[in-house]
């Protein structure tokens, strides 16, 4: 009688990794799936104790902080993390330092006087290459719910924080609410407005900044970035249609955005990320304007990898996740 043959040894699972955010798979196709969906960039926020990548800073404040989080990970942070910007430090000294310059007070209101337009840009702003220009405008209503939104006030800022642009817009349909508890606007800020070509006309000026209409699909051209929060929204009012590559919206940038990929509102990125805030009563366009471009800056100071994240070896699944990226993750430029 023969001998019984021996089992086969039972072969262990191999699991796939992703080099991003650590999560496993069974099959390698699943995991370039995983990559092409999951559209991880070097861009991404990156926890500063496991290196793991976050889809947004959310994510990577409930990976840190969060009823779920890492324990390793949290107790580090506790210790050594910024709460506003979630980097680490290596001391407390260097990191109370840092706190200093990380939280940031709320800019003076420019309140709702009425003021005569900044008509005119310094010279300044004509003579150098593009720089980012921030817009924000104060939005009354129209027809016959006040539900429509109409153009009555702009503000437009530098880097700088410097005013460049500043009016009262005569909407082009007649106001039938003027949501004075947020706008702070009344019938007399209207009475000597500015007309909605005239601004129109200016702020393409701005932010043409001499570079002709056929060019603005280059990107070596001179025509500025525009900065603002649900860019749309106000663009659409002010009837502009400004290049999509030359727009960044904190209400599209993918590290801003809830788990859910849903935008927040501009006040809660304000206390959060700059720790200060804003819109407690009347929406003030000047604060706002700032506000939007201090977050611009600060996520355009983050550290952008120039180069992909993969594994040592250059198998097809780094490849493939240093080969993704989507235009909303990008704020560095």
């Amino acid at each position: 009688m023969d001998a019984e043959a021996d089992p086969p040894a039972r072969s262990r699972t191999e699991r796939h990794k992703c080099f991003a955010c650590y999560k496993q798979f069974k099959k390698k196709e699943h995991l370039v799936e995983h990559m092409k969906i999951s559209y991880h960039t070097p861009h991404q926020p990156k926890c500063g104790v496991c290196q793991k990548h976050c889809k947004s800073f959310e994510s990577l404040r409930n990976h840190l902080t969060g009823p779920l989080s890492r324990a390793s990970c949290s107790r580090t942070f506790s210790a050594q993390g910024c709460d506003l910007c979630l980097k680490l430090y290596d001391s407390p000294s260097s990191l109370g330092k840092h706190r200093e310059i990380c939280h940031l007070s709320a800019p003076a209101s420019l309140g709702t006087k009425i003021l005569p337009s900044a008509g005119s840009v310094d010279e300044k702003y004509t003579s150098k290459g593009a720089k980012a220009i921030a817009i924000n405008c104060g939005l009354v209503g129209g027809g016959t719910d006040g539900s429509l939104d109409l153009c009555a006030r702009v503000c437009l800022v530098d880097e700088d924080e410097n005013i460049i642009f500043h009016a009262y817009v005569q909407p082009q349909s007649a106001v039938t609410d003027y949501r004075y508890e947020i706008t702070g606007l009344t019938e007399e800020h209207l009475t000597n407005s500015k007309s909605h070509k005239e601004v129109q006309d200016r702020i393409l000026e701005i932010l043409y900044n001499g570079e002709s209409a056929r060019r603005l699909m280059s990107d070596s051209g001179k025509a500025r970035l525009l900065v603002g929060h649900e860019l749309k929204r106000g663009l659409d009012c002010l009837r502009i249609n400004y290049p999509g590559h030359l727009l960044r919206d904190t209400a599209k940038y993918r590290p801003l955005l809830k788990t859910n990929l849903v935008s927040h509102s501009l006040k809660y990125l304000t206390k959060t990320y700059l720790g200060y805030d804003i819109q407690t009563g009347e929406h003030d366009p000047y604060v706002d304007c700032v506000s939007v471009m201090r977050l611009y800056k600060r996520m355009r100071a983050q550290d952008h990898q120039v180069k992909g994240i993969g594994t040592p070896n250059s198998d097809s699944a780094g490849q493939c996740f240093a080969a993704q990226r989507n235009r909303n993750d990008v704020m560095c430029c």
